[in-house]
């Protein structure tokens, strides 16, 4: 890993001042647009269960049609906005938006930590700021904002806890005594690596989707372990990370997080009125092989499986059909977005045209996404060619979050389905530009013992070093330009803004986007 910066201050300023700005993108006009005032399109269901909590013990209440379909977290953390602000477009988003800026932060830092450079870090919040799935995510009031952010907090913390084990396998190489055992030396308790799990199984709390989070940062947990151990020469790194690391890590990474997630249900284990509290005994015997598990956790056992049957039965073949569902291969590219909201007609004036039009639709910057194959394309050398475990963690999570939902192709879907993969989309780009850039002092190699030999008289035709570093940095500064100037553009159709018609048209970059 890159080592930290040492420019703290600094580093700290530049990461209030992007988060800063990306809370203004997030913040401002949050309560438009709004369907007469009630939520636009899946809001509809989150919004008014939020509401209920607030005067109902922070669970919702929906025996009759059983259309509480997820986890609470998420709607609880939009109960707390519209407990502050009321019932309303800004009291509703509101939670989502506190999310969605927070994201920016995390994606600072991360950049930061992993390339070892402040501007780096800036660079990549200003991606963040400037894509338009994480905007629209943040201004509306669904609940993959709310899994995203647990989830890259988890990548962050175990980022740090691949630093900590390199720290302590660092002080005992130099002790001497990391050859005291073929399995190499214990570790002691890895805080970072027991935050990620209780950050998971929040992720998993707001929706379960995060479930493959867990799968997934865990096998890199476990890899990660072994190329550590390898690096610093353990005889035998595989059976020391299995003797060593992997109890711990089952724990950190599996129990923790359920019991996470076990605990986020406090309100439904206290209701009286929770969809299927008392299953037991009415839907379900009181007998059985599993007798001995208390009545309550019978009941949420299902509850759940009883979710997971209706999400089974959202297929194309079942009949479930939408106009603006989309497939996960058109994801990376963006080339099917999803269209929340449209008005046009009497209901919109004041673009000064005869026709205006207000929409707000969920599309990723062209600039940052129409890049995503070439991106992954050039991870995927960089691993094999130069073995950078940066790529390796990046494309792990961007997996994480796509190659699950090829299990069924059959299922409905849609794009904003796709906001995890924002993130580490914007930490490869990220990191790529860091390659452009190039290193600030070009480091010579070191001459052998004995004096070293005159430098030679410099050709005034050759390349110079500076010059390298300038040109990547005009590149890099173009390219960000260029992405701000794609997200300015898209601003209008991310935010329910009134455009005119003609205008609204020239929005519509491909024939997939109407």
């Amino acid at each position: 890993m890159a080592s930290a910066p040492a420019d703290k201050l600094r580093g700290w300023i530049t990461t209030l001042v992007i988060t800063a700005i990306a809370g203004v993108t997030r913040f401002v006009t949050l309560g438009n647009p709004t369907d007469a005032g009630t939520p636009v399109f899946d809001e509809k269901h989150y919004a008014p269960q939020a509401w209920q909590m607030i005067g109902g013990g922070w669970i919702e209440d929906n025996p009759g049609y059983e259309l509480v379909v997820h986890p609470p977290l998420a709607k609880q953390l939009m109960a707390l906005g519209q407990w502050m602000f009321g019932y309303d477009g800004f009291g509703w988003r509101f939670a989502s938006a506190v999310a969605g800026t927070v994201l920016v932060l995390l994606i600072i830092r991360i950049a930061r930590r992993m390339t070892g450079s402040t501007m780096l870090g800036a660079v990549a919040g200003l991606l963040a700021t400037a894509d338009g799935v994480l905007t629209v995510s943040s201004r509306t009031a669904l609940l993959d904002i709310f899994l995203t952010v647990f989830m890259v907090a988890a990548f962050a913390c175990l980022l740090r806890d691949r630093q900590q084990v390199l720290d302590r396998m660092s002080l005992v190489a130099a002790e001497g005594r990391i050859h005291d055992s073929a399995f190499g030396p214990r570790l002691g308790f890895r805080w970072w690596r027991f935050g990620a799990g209780v950050l998971l199984g929040l992720s998993c709390a707001a929706k379960w989707g995060g479930l493959y989070y867990v799968a997934f940062f865990g096998l890199l947990c476990v890899m990660s372990d072994v190329a550590a151990r390898r690096r610093f020469g353990v005889r035998r790194p595989w059976a020391g990370t299995l003797v060593r690391d992997t109890p711990a890590a089952l724990a950190s990474l599996v129990l923790v997080p359920l019991l996470t997630y076990l605990g986020s249900w406090w309100a439904w284990f206290a209701s009286e009125v929770g969809v299927d509290r008392h299953a037991v005994g009415w839907k379900i015997g009181t007998g059985g092989d599993f007798s001995f598990v208390p009545d309550a956790l019978r009941s949420l056992w299902y509850y759940s499986a009883h979710v997971l049957e209706f999400h089974e039965h959202l297929t194309n073949s079942a009949g479930n059909r939408h106009p603006w569902e989309s497939k996960p291969w058109t994801w990376p590219m963006s080339l099917r977005p999803l269209l929340y909201y449209f008005a046009d007609g009497d209901k919109v004036t004041g673009c000064g045209s005869d026709k205006c039009v207000s929409a707000m639709m969920i599309v990723g910057t062209p600039a940052m996404w129409w890049l995503s194959l070439p991106v992954a394309a050039w991870a995927v050398w960089r691993i094999v060619t130069r073995r950078d475990w940066r790529y390796t963690w990046i494309l792990v999570g961007y997996a994480a979050g796509y190659l699950p939902w090829f299990l069924n192709l059959d299922r409905q879907m849609y794009f904003f389905y796709s906001v995890g993969l924002a993130p580490f989309l914007i930490l490869a780009i990220t990191l790529v530009l860091g390659e452009i850039l190039g290193a600030r002092k070009p480091h010579p190699p070191p001459h052998p013992a004995g004096p070293a030999p005159a430098a030679p008289t410099p050709d005034p035709r050759a390349y110079r070093p500076g010059e390298r570093r300038w040109l990547g940095l005009a590149i890099v500064c173009g390219y960000v330009a260029l992405v701000i100037a794609n997200y300015v553009w898209l601003w209008p159709i991310l935010t329910g803004g009134t455009i005119s018609e003609e205008h609204w048209q020239m929005e519509l970059w491909l024939p997939s986007w109407r």
